[in-house]
């Protein structure tokens, strides 16, 4: 059965950074594009950050271009999502995404 864990989340100073990590299992990780999504309370769940199979390639949304940078490492099964200079706005609950799954989400909270 397919499963994605997150990791790494947690409460952090605004400028501050978090690395997220996704690890996969029970399906062929290598082949398949990978996502990040973020859902902030009372907001609807939005796309952060892709990458393709390969990890050539990346996109991210517009609030957090230049900030947060995407990467995979298919020999371990697993995304990360490096954020750096993190601000208020970027509290919510964290998802990894692919293949049609779905990981249980790590909070981020970024407060003084």
């Amino acid at each position: 059965q397919a499963q994605l864990v997150e990791s790494g989340g947690g409460l952090v100073q605004p400028g501050g950074s978090l690395r997220l990590s996704c690890a996969a299992s029970g399906f062929t990780f290598g082949v398949h594009a990978m996502s990040w999504y973020r859902q902030a309370p009372g907001k609807e769940r939005e796309l952060v950050a892709q990458i393709s199979w390969s990890g050539g390639g990346t996109a991210y949304a517009d609030s957090v271009k230049g900030r947060f940078t995407m990467s995979r490492d298919n020999t371990k099964s697993t995304v990360y999502l490096q954020m750096n200079s993190l601000k208020p706005e970027d509290t919510a609950v964290y998802y990894c995404y692919g293949q049609g799954y779905w990981g249980q989400g790590t909070q981020v909270t970024v407060s003084s």
